[in-house]
């Protein structure tokens, strides 16, 4: 059994075609949003980012979407073996069939995004990594609808994909680009990531300053900002 642990749950990864990564944990512990009530994951895998959400805002209810029969199952079961299973609820249900009982003060979303790249030949692998641009735009064109005034939708994407989906939100969904939180693996090295903040005003939830985190001092060498960030979910920190 292939269980990650952290130091106020663990989370079982067997049944998910896609495991924890980095991508996921970094969303978990960076999304921004001030003192919300009800969080949405898109996406949901095993569970990480709903639970890490759980944990750092003890007053919200976090509702979890998953297409994956077999992954959204492990993620209930993450969550009702968690200290936060009253506030954890994992729906197996697509994002175009997902209707919320309430709006959303925090969004968030570590989705597929090898765009018209090689399809694995693993039916359900290929469902987890490979996405195009139809997903992104119901993502954009319902979290309109079931986001609160103030709240805000937080994706992380590598760079290009993130500066596409900023412009097709600003341009055809009337999105406030909030903040763009650049991640690199190293000082000198160029971003691999971006977490891109979209809210319906330029002065939500999300906004302050822009974001950047080095991931590692040197190979194998986390950086103090790095483990900081993660010291209060990861064993090792």
């Amino acid at each position: 059994m292939s269980v990650f642990r952290f130091k106020q749950f663990a989370v079982d990864q067997s049944g998910c075609a896609m495991k924890i990564n980095t991508d996921g944990v970094l969303l978990g512990a960076m999304a921004m949003a001030h003192l919300p009530k009800q969080i949405l994951d898109v996406g949901t895998g095993t569970g990480v980012i709903a639970l890490m959400l759980a944990q750092r805002f003890p007053s919200a209810v976090v509702d979890a979407i998953e297409i994956d029969t077999l992954a959204a199952d492990t993620a209930r079961r993450n969550f009702g073996s968690s200290p936060f299973t009253d506030r954890l609820a994992s729906h197996t249900v697509p994002l175009v069939d997902f209707e919320p009982e309430a709006r959303y003060d925090l969004i968030v979303s570590n989705p597929p995004f090898f765009l018209r790249s090689l399809q694995s030949d693993d039916k359900r692998k290929r469902l987890a990594r490979h996405t195009d641009m139809d997903f992104f735009d119901q993502l954009l064109a319902r979290s309109q609808r079931w986001l609160n005034p103030a709240g805000s939708l937080q994706v992380i994407l590598p760079v290009m994909l993130a500066d596409l989906v900023g412009r097709k939100a600003s341009d055809e969904y009337g999105y406030c680009v909030q903040v763009i939180a650049t991640i690199r693996s190293f000082t000198s090295h160029p971003p691999i990531r971006h977490i891109l903040s979209l809210g319906k005003s330029a002065d939500g939830g999300a906004s302050g300053e822009a974001q950047e985190l080095v991931i590692y001092e040197h190979p194998s060498v986390y950086t103090a900002a790095y483990r900081e960030l993660l010291a209060a979910f990861f064993l090792a920190f």
